[in-house]
């Protein structure tokens, strides 16, 4: 019998023409598979290598090779693989052998089920044992699902870092101690926990000072979620001071499982060996913790040493921690121990600021005859701006009272400390007795020495009761203002003088009637100025703002102090506290000439004498006759000690208020000094007996001499 040539040209294996028939669908099952980027260009190139004459392809034509129907895609074996995903023996197909390396693009080239055949005419019948299995083989490979897990772990990878970032802003939002442990407590609960204790140091150390022995963790903070019994209610946040039977106080000791734990700083599972015997040394030994990577103990470190620890805790039913989240709880601790540490810095540098100022302005105000005083100081809004604003009133001889107000520029601890100084000068210039108008000449001096660049405003004034005249200079300083008993406010016109500091200026002042019952108002710029208006606006405000408190109360009644000063305050918008602000407010009451008795003593041995009669005389008139032989004994001392010393006229001075006071002048600047006298000395017990009898007593040196005063309570 004899062949043709054609006939012997179709005789190709039908793995061959089977591989033929699928070459289209494998083509595009590779330009799409993963790994491929859908570069056609690589099937072609291999495909043309392995191309059959064009006679072959027309017999593969003719003789038609069965099918059975294929599974879905990726679910069909490969050639030349049996069911377990091993090669079959002895089958080589042309598919099987220019199969590519990667599962998934051989998998592509045979994934509508097409059967693998032996060489030598084989009837076209599945080769057993390829199934499902090898199927998955083929398409996932040796690391079959490796690219979904490896996106699902990204994915949850994205999450932490994106709960890390808000939880840590979050922290660091908190200025004082209380916000920061807030914030890790609702950062955390219930997205990375469903329950969290915080615990720190107490006390807690501040900078570098040495911590305190011994070494103990206080509960500061917990919160939890607390599951309702209604059916359809969320889940309640709540902070819980203690949602299970944790210890309130811990002491650490040392070498012990807990301390190990907070000297390593990093975070463990609750169910670790050093957690397990730690966590009942900080909770307590009767408190039970969940089994599982269900808790995690966190040491809280701030730059120098461990400060405190976190506990996170999660319920049965929700899914453990991962060792992932080690690394969120350590980055949690590490923001809030360093955001504790700096609260705890910050707020002892504003207690040293709020305490430095403070203690520089007077705790309380004097009560000198003829006049009452009330006053206010507000610091800036801002947190620990520390200003230099400040006021005094000084108690002056003759009953005088010196008030002063001031403002140094700028807002820091150098400020509060120039003000400091410049109100201790002050007070010694205000006890010397000198002009308004001198004082600030000594201060401006003063400013000069402490440095370049040390300016303030200041308004210095001196209220006589005696003659209701009040004297007045001023350094650069806001006017005051003079609020009538009829309800006038009145800004009084004072030479506005040059900053103290400046150098090379003289000080003008002013002297201006001061009627009973008229209220004198000393104030800063932080009162009247402000970004949202100018001074001289803020001024006229202010003057309009007192004349309708006064209308409030009539034409015949004085506004009260305390109340005036809080409604001046009030007048302070949102806007208006760029800067402290310190008020002096000063209501004139004054001294009737009736209650008052003054005389000229010769400086002679009659002198005591003839001030006893006077004083006699004058209580009489005043119906203080009870006081008559105490007034005498001391009036006698004093007369006596200063004619000893004096060349011109003693004075002597009586008035009569709540009490008796009585005042002796000379031109001696000695001041009397009391000292014990000896059984042999036939003096030096007068001051004894003026210490024992009077109420108060006191020495005043003036610019040209010296008084010596003692007080007397007119009733009982």
């Amino acid at each position: 019998m004899t062949e043709h040539p054609t006939s012997h040209e179709g005789r190709q294996p039908l793995a061959a023409r089977s591989h033929e028939r699928t070459r289209p669908r494998q083509e595009a099952a590779e330009a799409s598979a993963p790994g491929t980027g859908g570069r056609p260009g690589r099937a072609d190139a291999r495909d043309a290598s392995r191309t059959p004459s064009r006679s072959g392809e027309t017999a593969a034509a003719e003789t038609p090779v069965p099918e059975r129907p294929g599974p879905r895609p990726g679910d069909a074996p490969g050639p030349g693989r049996s069911g377990t995903g091993a090669p079959v023996p002895g089958q080589v197909t042309p598919s099987a052998a220019a199969a590519p390396a990667s599962g998934g693009t051989a998998a592509a080239g045979g994934d509508r089920g097409h059967t693998a055949t032996g060489t030598g005419g084989d009837t076209g019948r599945p080769v057993p044992g390829q199934g499902m299995a090898a199927a998955v083989m083929a398409v996932a490979g040796p690391g079959g699902g490796a690219p979904a897990q490896d996106a699902a772990e990204a994915r949850r990878e994205g999450d932490r870092l994106r709960f890390v970032g808000a939880a840590t802003r979050r922290i660091a939002r908190g200025i004082d101690l209380d916000e920061i442990v807030l914030g890790l407590c609702r950062a955390t609960v219930p997205t990375f926990s469903d329950a969290i204790l915080v615990y720190l140091r107490d006390p807690l150390p501040v900078g570098d000072e040495r911590p305190v022995a011994p070494f103990v963790l206080r509960l500061r903070r917990t919160d939890r979620l607390r599951l309702t019994d209604l059916e359809g209610e969320e889940l309640l946040l709540v902070p819980d001071p203690d949602p299970t039977p944790a210890a309130e106080l811990c002491e650490v000791r040392s070498g012990s499982a807990l301390a190990e734990v907070l000297r390593g700083v990093r975070p463990v599972f609750g169910d670790s060996a050093a957690a397990r015997a730690a966590l009942p040394e900080l909770l307590g030994p009767d408190h039970v913790l969940p089994g599982g990577h269900r808790a995690i103990l966190a040491p809280l470190r701030g730059r120098r040493r461990v400060i405190g620890a976190a506990v996170f805790l999660r319920r049965p039913e929700r899914p453990g921690f991962e060792p992932n989240d080690l690394l969120v709880a350590a980055q949690l601790a590490t923001h809030t121990a360093l955001g504790i540490d700096k609260a705890v810095l910050y707020g002892r540098e504003a207690y040293i600021a709020d305490e430095l100022q403070r203690t520089m302005l007077p705790d309380s105000l004097p009560q000198p005859t003829g006049v009452r005083l009330a006053s206010r100081y507000l610091p800036a809004a801002e947190t620990a701006r520390v200003g230099g604003d400040w006021y005094d009133a000084i108690p002056l001889p003759g009953s005088r009272v010196a008030l002063v107000v001031g403002d140094v520029m700028g807002h820091s601890m150098t400020s509060a400390a120039i003000m400091g100084q410049l109100r201790t000068t002050a007070q010694t210039l205000a006890g010397l007795d000198l002009p308004p108008q001198e004082v600030l000449h000594h201060l401006d001096e003063q400013a000069q020495r402490l440095g370049q660049d040390r300016m303030a405003t200041c308004m210095y004034a001196v209220y006589d009761p005696v003659s209701h005249r009040i004297t007045i200079a001023n350094a650069g300083h806001p006017p005051p203002i003079l609020l009538h008993l009829g309800g006038r406010a009145e800004v009084l016109r004072v030479p506005p003088g040059a900053p103290i500091g400046v150098g090379g200026v003289d000080f003008e002042a002013v002297e201006l009637d001061a009627p009973a019952g008229a209220t004198l108002l000393l104030y800063t710029d932080g009162l009247v100025e402000s970004r949202l208006r100018d001074v001289w606006t803020g001024i006229e405000q202010l003057r309009e703002r007192l004349a309708a408190t006064a209308q409030l109360t009539g034409p015949d009644h004085s506004p009260p102090l305390e109340a005036l000063c809080d409604d001046v305050l009030d007048m302070l918008g949102p806007g208006d506290r760029d800067d402290d602000i310190a008020l002096l407010a000063a209501r004139f009451d004054g001294i009737a000439p009736s209650d008052v008795a003054y005389w000229f003593l010769e400086p002679e041995d009659a002198a005591p004498g003839r001030a006893r009669r006077l004083a006699r005389r004058a209580l009489a008139r005043w119906d203080l006759e009870e006081l008559t032989d105490s007034v005498e004994l001391l009036i006698s001392e004093v007369v006596t000690n200063a004619v000893r010393y004096a060349e011109r006229p003693v004075t002597l001075r009586l008035l009569k208020t709540d009490v008796l006071r009585c005042e002796v002048g000379d031109d001696s600047p000695q001041l009397p000094r009391q000292r014990r006298a000896r059984d042999t000395d036939e003096g030096g017990r007068g001051l004894f007996l003026v210490n024992r009898l009077a109420r108060r007593w006191g020495a005043t040196r003036l610019s040209g001499g010296k008084v010596v005063w003692f007080e007397l309570p007119t009733r009982s």
